[in-house]
Protein backbone atom coordinates (compact mmCIF):
# COMPACT_ATOMS: atom_id res chain seq x y z
CA UNK A 1 0.00 0.00 0.00
CA UNK A 2 1.30 3.50 -0.86
CA UNK A 3 1.29 5.88 2.09
CA UNK A 4 1.75 9.58 1.30
CA UNK A 5 2.36 12.51 3.49
CA UNK A 6 -1.11 15.17 3.84
CA UNK A 7 -1.25 17.79 0.89
CA UNK A 8 -0.97 20.62 3.77
CA UNK A 9 2.50 21.65 4.87
CA UNK A 10 4.25 20.12 7.21
CA UNK A 11 6.93 21.52 9.94
CA UNK A 12 9.81 20.14 7.71
CA UNK A 13 8.41 22.14 4.87
CA UNK A 14 8.08 25.62 6.87
CA UNK A 15 12.04 26.22 7.16
CA UNK A 16 12.69 27.77 3.97
CA UNK A 17 10.77 28.73 1.24
CA UNK A 18 12.67 29.00 -2.62
CA UNK A 19 11.91 31.81 -4.65
CA UNK A 20 14.74 31.67 -7.69
CA UNK A 21 18.25 31.77 -6.10
CA UNK A 22 16.83 33.02 -2.42
CA UNK A 23 15.92 31.50 0.56
CA UNK A 24 13.06 33.21 2.63
CA UNK A 25 11.68 32.50 5.75
CA UNK A 26 9.36 34.10 8.13
CA UNK A 27 8.02 37.16 7.52
CA UNK A 28 9.67 37.21 4.11
CA UNK A 29 8.06 34.22 2.15
CA UNK A 30 6.03 36.21 -0.11
CA UNK A 31 1.80 35.28 -0.29
CA UNK A 32 1.87 34.51 -3.83
CA UNK A 33 3.93 32.38 -6.08
CA UNK A 34 5.81 34.34 -9.42
CA UNK A 35 3.27 32.36 -11.85
CA UNK A 36 0.64 33.53 -10.01
CA UNK A 37 1.30 36.96 -9.79
CA UNK A 38 1.94 36.72 -13.70
CA UNK A 39 -1.31 35.17 -14.09
CA UNK A 40 -3.09 37.31 -12.26
CA UNK A 41 -5.64 40.16 -14.10
CA UNK A 42 -4.90 43.17 -12.04
CA UNK A 43 -7.49 46.46 -12.57
CA UNK A 44 -6.10 48.96 -14.05
CA UNK A 45 -2.89 49.58 -16.45
CA UNK A 46 0.04 47.89 -14.20
CA UNK A 47 0.35 45.40 -16.53
CA UNK A 48 2.41 48.30 -18.66
CA UNK A 49 4.48 48.72 -16.41
CA UNK A 50 5.29 45.45 -14.71
CA UNK A 51 4.81 42.69 -17.17
CA UNK A 52 7.54 43.92 -19.54
CA UNK A 53 10.11 43.78 -16.42
CA UNK A 54 8.17 40.04 -16.28
CA UNK A 55 9.41 39.46 -19.34
CA UNK A 56 13.21 40.10 -18.84
CA UNK A 57 12.91 37.99 -15.66
CA UNK A 58 11.54 34.70 -17.78
CA UNK A 59 14.54 35.08 -20.63
CA UNK A 60 16.84 35.27 -17.52
CA UNK A 61 15.47 31.92 -15.99
CA UNK A 62 15.72 30.29 -19.85
CA UNK A 63 19.38 31.47 -20.31
CA UNK A 64 20.20 30.30 -16.47
CA UNK A 65 18.56 27.13 -18.07
CA UNK A 66 19.80 26.58 -21.11
CA UNK A 67 23.74 27.34 -19.55
CA UNK A 68 23.39 25.37 -16.44
CA UNK A 69 22.49 22.06 -18.50
CA UNK A 70 23.67 22.50 -21.89
CA UNK A 71 26.72 19.89 -20.99
CA UNK A 72 24.94 17.39 -19.32
CA UNK A 73 24.75 14.56 -22.07
CA UNK A 74 22.37 12.06 -22.34
CA UNK A 75 19.71 12.20 -19.78
CA UNK A 76 16.36 10.97 -18.26
CA UNK A 77 13.69 12.83 -16.57
CA UNK A 78 11.66 10.58 -13.67
CA UNK A 79 8.53 12.55 -12.87
CA UNK A 80 6.55 11.28 -9.80
CA UNK A 81 4.62 12.43 -6.51
CA UNK A 82 7.02 14.39 -3.70
CA UNK A 83 4.62 12.88 -1.21
CA UNK A 84 5.69 9.18 -1.16
CA UNK A 85 8.14 8.20 1.42
CA UNK A 86 11.14 6.09 1.41
CA UNK A 87 9.66 3.16 3.12
CA UNK A 88 7.47 2.74 -0.01
CA UNK A 89 7.63 0.13 -2.81
CA UNK A 90 7.12 3.77 -5.13
CA UNK A 91 9.98 4.90 -3.59
CA UNK A 92 12.55 1.79 -4.27
CA UNK A 93 11.59 1.31 -7.66
CA UNK A 94 12.51 4.49 -8.77
CA UNK A 95 15.62 4.92 -6.77
CA UNK A 96 16.71 1.51 -8.58
CA UNK A 97 15.42 3.04 -11.89
CA UNK A 98 17.45 5.72 -11.52
CA UNK A 99 20.25 3.76 -10.73
CA UNK A 100 20.59 1.80 -13.27
CA UNK A 101 20.18 4.02 -15.70
CA UNK A 102 22.36 6.40 -14.36
CA UNK A 103 24.98 3.33 -14.55
CA UNK A 104 24.30 3.06 -18.19
CA UNK A 105 25.57 6.63 -18.53
CA UNK A 106 22.17 8.58 -18.23
CA UNK A 107 22.30 11.75 -16.10
CA UNK A 108 18.75 11.56 -14.23
CA UNK A 109 16.96 15.34 -14.26
CA UNK A 110 14.02 15.27 -11.74
CA UNK A 111 11.83 17.83 -9.90
CA UNK A 112 14.45 18.42 -7.06
CA UNK A 113 11.67 17.75 -4.29
CA UNK A 114 11.55 15.08 -2.04
CA UNK A 115 9.38 11.69 -2.14
CA UNK A 116 9.70 10.18 -5.61
CA UNK A 117 12.26 13.26 -6.78
CA UNK A 118 14.09 12.57 -4.26
CA UNK A 119 14.45 8.54 -4.60
CA UNK A 120 15.46 9.39 -8.63
CA UNK A 121 18.58 11.96 -7.58
CA UNK A 122 19.97 9.18 -4.80
CA UNK A 123 19.71 6.54 -7.68
CA UNK A 124 21.71 8.99 -9.91
CA UNK A 125 24.23 9.31 -7.13
CA UNK A 126 24.57 5.80 -6.45
CA UNK A 127 24.57 4.92 -9.77
CA UNK A 128 27.42 7.67 -10.77
CA UNK A 129 25.10 9.65 -12.89
CA UNK A 130 24.75 13.48 -12.44
CA UNK A 131 21.78 13.73 -10.54
CA UNK A 132 19.83 16.85 -11.37
CA UNK A 133 16.98 18.68 -10.25
CA UNK A 134 14.66 21.49 -11.41
CA UNK A 135 13.20 23.14 -8.37
CA UNK A 136 10.42 25.42 -8.58
CA UNK A 137 8.62 28.11 -6.55
CA UNK A 138 5.97 26.55 -4.33
CA UNK A 139 4.00 27.67 -0.95
CA UNK A 140 5.14 24.13 0.49
CA UNK A 141 8.02 23.12 -0.57
CA UNK A 142 11.58 23.72 1.01
CA UNK A 143 13.70 23.87 -1.92
CA UNK A 144 16.04 21.27 -3.75
CA UNK A 145 17.03 17.36 -1.86
CA UNK A 146 20.43 16.65 -0.36
CA UNK A 147 20.88 14.10 -3.04
CA UNK A 148 20.83 16.78 -6.43
CA UNK A 149 24.12 17.60 -7.90
CA UNK A 150 23.12 19.89 -10.19
CA UNK A 151 20.46 21.96 -9.19
CA UNK A 152 18.30 24.77 -11.07
CA UNK A 153 15.21 26.83 -9.07
CA UNK A 154 12.57 28.11 -11.53
CA UNK A 155 10.36 30.66 -10.76
CA UNK A 156 8.24 29.95 -13.79
CA UNK A 157 6.31 26.04 -14.36
CA UNK A 158 6.42 26.59 -18.46
CA UNK A 159 10.69 27.64 -18.06
CA UNK A 160 10.80 24.84 -16.34
CA UNK A 161 9.19 21.88 -18.32
CA UNK A 162 10.95 23.00 -20.93
CA UNK A 163 13.99 22.41 -19.29
CA UNK A 164 12.60 18.42 -18.76
CA UNK A 165 11.71 18.78 -22.68
CA UNK A 166 14.69 19.88 -23.87
CA UNK A 167 17.05 18.16 -22.26
CA UNK A 168 15.79 14.56 -21.77
CA UNK A 169 15.73 11.94 -24.39
CA UNK A 170 13.13 9.37 -22.26
CA UNK A 171 10.85 10.18 -19.59
CA UNK A 172 9.89 7.82 -16.65
CA UNK A 173 6.57 8.50 -15.15
CA UNK A 174 5.89 6.85 -11.64
CA UNK A 175 2.76 7.45 -9.90
CA UNK A 176 2.11 11.10 -9.01
CA UNK A 177 -0.77 13.66 -8.08
CA UNK A 178 -1.81 16.25 -10.55
CA UNK A 179 1.76 17.55 -11.21
CA UNK A 180 2.97 14.20 -12.44
CA UNK A 181 -0.41 13.98 -14.77
CA UNK A 182 0.66 17.71 -16.20
CA UNK A 183 3.76 16.10 -16.90
CA UNK A 184 3.05 13.12 -18.48
CA UNK A 185 0.72 14.77 -20.83
CA UNK A 186 2.81 17.69 -21.59
CA UNK A 187 5.40 14.98 -22.83
CA UNK A 188 2.92 12.91 -24.90
CA UNK A 189 0.99 15.95 -26.46
CA UNK A 190 4.74 17.36 -27.34
CA UNK A 191 5.13 13.83 -29.08
CA UNK A 192 1.60 13.30 -30.77
CA UNK A 193 2.34 16.77 -32.40
CA UNK A 194 5.60 16.23 -33.19
CA UNK A 195 7.19 18.83 -31.36
CA UNK A 196 9.94 17.04 -30.13
CA UNK A 197 11.60 14.49 -31.66
CA UNK A 198 9.79 11.02 -30.45
CA UNK A 199 10.88 9.41 -27.47
CA UNK A 200 10.16 6.62 -24.81
CA UNK A 201 7.85 7.22 -21.92
CA UNK A 202 7.38 4.63 -20.00
CA UNK A 203 4.52 4.52 -16.82
CA UNK A 204 5.69 2.20 -14.23
CA UNK A 205 3.17 0.99 -12.44
CA UNK A 206 0.25 -1.02 -14.18
CA UNK A 207 -2.32 -0.60 -11.08
CA UNK A 208 -1.77 2.76 -10.67
CA UNK A 209 -1.93 3.49 -14.53
CA UNK A 210 -4.45 1.07 -15.74
CA UNK A 211 -7.62 2.95 -15.24
CA UNK A 212 -6.37 5.80 -16.37
CA UNK A 213 -5.18 3.99 -19.91
CA UNK A 214 -8.96 1.85 -19.58
CA UNK A 215 -10.37 5.30 -19.35
CA UNK A 216 -8.29 7.06 -22.81
CA UNK A 217 -9.41 4.14 -24.87
CA UNK A 218 -13.22 4.15 -23.54
CA UNK A 219 -13.82 7.67 -23.49
CA UNK A 220 -11.30 9.97 -25.58
CA UNK A 221 -10.70 6.85 -28.31
CA UNK A 222 -13.96 5.93 -28.92
CA UNK A 223 -15.61 9.50 -29.18
CA UNK A 224 -12.45 9.91 -31.57
CA UNK A 225 -10.52 12.92 -30.08
CA UNK A 226 -7.55 10.95 -29.82
CA UNK A 227 -6.18 7.75 -32.48
CA UNK A 228 -5.91 3.95 -31.41
CA UNK A 229 -2.35 4.72 -31.97
CA UNK A 230 -2.20 7.87 -29.38
CA UNK A 231 -2.27 5.15 -27.02
CA UNK A 232 1.00 3.29 -28.55
CA UNK A 233 2.95 6.34 -27.61
CA UNK A 234 3.86 5.08 -24.10
CA UNK A 235 4.93 1.28 -22.46
CA UNK A 236 2.82 0.65 -19.28
CA UNK A 237 5.39 -2.12 -17.15
CA UNK A 238 6.20 -3.05 -13.29
CA UNK A 239 9.30 -4.73 -14.91
CA UNK A 240 12.18 -2.64 -13.96
CA UNK A 241 14.21 -4.27 -16.44
CA UNK A 242 11.43 -3.37 -19.23
CA UNK A 243 11.57 0.54 -18.14
CA UNK A 244 15.35 0.49 -18.65
CA UNK A 245 15.56 -1.99 -21.60
CA UNK A 246 12.84 0.65 -23.49
CA UNK A 247 14.59 3.74 -22.39
CA UNK A 248 18.04 2.01 -23.71
CA UNK A 249 16.52 1.27 -27.23
CA UNK A 250 14.59 4.47 -27.08
CA UNK A 251 16.05 6.84 -29.88
CA UNK A 252 19.39 8.95 -29.51
CA UNK A 253 18.09 12.35 -28.99
CA UNK A 254 15.04 14.48 -28.80
CA UNK A 255 14.81 18.53 -28.51
CA UNK A 256 12.93 21.11 -28.33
Amino acid sequence: MIKATPGTPGEDHDKFYSKGPLRLRGAQVPATTADQRLLDSPEGALWASQDPWRVMRIQAEFVEGFGSLAEVGPAVSIFGSARLRPDTQVYQDTREIARRLAADGYSIITGGGPGTMEAGNLGAREGGGVSIGLGIELPFESGLNDHVELGVNFRYFFVRKTMFLKYSRGFVVMPGGFGTLDELFEALTMVQTGKVTSFPIVLCGTAYWQGLIDWLASAPQTTGTISPADLDLFTLTDDIDEVVETIGTGPQGAGA
